[in-house]
């Protein structure tokens, strides 16, 4: 296992291993793409690199969210079975690379999934279990292959009507990618990115060790997790079921839901953690390889180059992918490991 300096439980906390003092990192964070945006840099900067990053995060929201109605993706969803809109280099890009990964994952990941989403309101006031009727309904409206682009004029068009796109399982991905891009156009030596879950550790941690994320324990509260994943200049994103859920009579309801059934993904698997080199493959991997299950994941990960993965199952075990045998060490005895 490889010694750190700070270890961070994702989205919450910042302490210091070993027996060394606290470095105070210049910190900065808002509210954008629908979560709390945390930046703390380890190095001598001023507001005008966070003043950058939230700007250029501020675009980013405003092209791709679906809930600003004049949005580019608002745009594409309003016109589908219709037109074809043409959008920016970023949302042309991020879209593409969700047919990608909707292609790579066969559907299990899949950037049309949106009015399925809307259906079950699952992390709003509106949750609710839907008729079996109108999820069929929904899920014909969710089909990748019918997404359709141009490279040439960079326009989009949805091939049905009432086809929506929903990037909220990608855009965060680039957008953390995109904060990488400043980072090192600034020549900074350490940073740790917050973006509601989806984390980037930069550069090495202050005392020159690698950075420690904790990986929440998906069966208590947050601060209680199950180990520690060392890294360094790695994205690490985590898809749960004790991220957003309702109950109703007696049955939670978690909000990954299944592109093939229409219901709540239903496996054996708690959390899938991924680790990467790119933050938008890390954002729609977690996604996919959930979906999949354990023995599907883990082969899906494994063929993918610069990709690990850690599964916690439903009966404690953790299964972690080879490149981090060396790179996770188990805190909480109350799981088994198996490598």
């Amino acid at each position: 296992m490889k010694k750190f300096g700070i270890i961070l439980i994702v989205s919450l906390l910042v302490f210091v291993g070993c027996d060394r003092q606290p470095i105070k990192p210049i910190a900065k964070k808002n509210l954008l793409l629908g979560t709390i945006v945390n930046i703390k840099i380890y190095d001598d900067v001023d507001d005008k690199i966070f003043n950058e990053i939230f700007t250029r995060l501020e675009d980013i929201e405003n092209k791709m969210s679906v809930n600003i109605e004049d949005s580019e993706v608002s745009m594409i969803n309003k016109q589908a079975g219709n037109s074809a809109i043409k959008v920016s280099d970023d949302t042309y890009y991020v879209v593409n690379q969700g047919k990608e990964f909707s292609k790579m994952s066969n559907g299990r990941f899949d950037i049309s999934i949106l009015p399925l989403v809307e259906l079950w309101g699952i992390g709003t006031e509106k949750a609710k279990l839907p008729a079996k009727e109108q999820i069929q309904q929904k899920l014909a409206l969710i089909n990748y292959r019918e997404i359709i682009t141009n490279d040439s004029e960079k326009t989009i068009k949805l091939g049905k009507k009432n086809m929506a796109l929903d990037l909220g399982g990608i855009a965060k991905g680039f957008a953390a990618d995109e904060i990488i891009k400043i980072l090192n156009k600034q020549k900074i030596k350490g940073a740790i990115i917050d973006l509601g879950g989806n984390v980037i550790v930069y550069g090495s941690s202050p005392n020159n060790k690698y950075w420690g994320i904790a990986v929440q324990n998906p069966f208590k509260n947050r601060n209680n997790y199950v180990g520690i994943i060392s890294a360094n200049n790695k994205s690490i994103v985590t898809s749960g079921i004790y991220e957003r859920n309702f109950e109703y009579r007696g049955k939670v309801y978690h909000h990954i839901l299944d592109t093939y059934t229409g219901y709540p993904v239903e496996n054996n698997l708690a959390s899938v953690t991924i680790v990467s080199d790119s933050s938008i493959q890390a954002d729609a991997l977690s996604t996919a390889t959930f979906s999949m299950g354990l023995d599907k994941g883990r082969e899906f990960i494994n063929s993918i180059d610069n990709a690990e993965a850690l599964f916690i199952t439903k009966d404690s075990k953790i299964y972690i992918t080879k490149g981090l045998k060396d790179n996770f060490e188990l805190v909480d005895e109350g799981f088994v490991l198996i490598e």
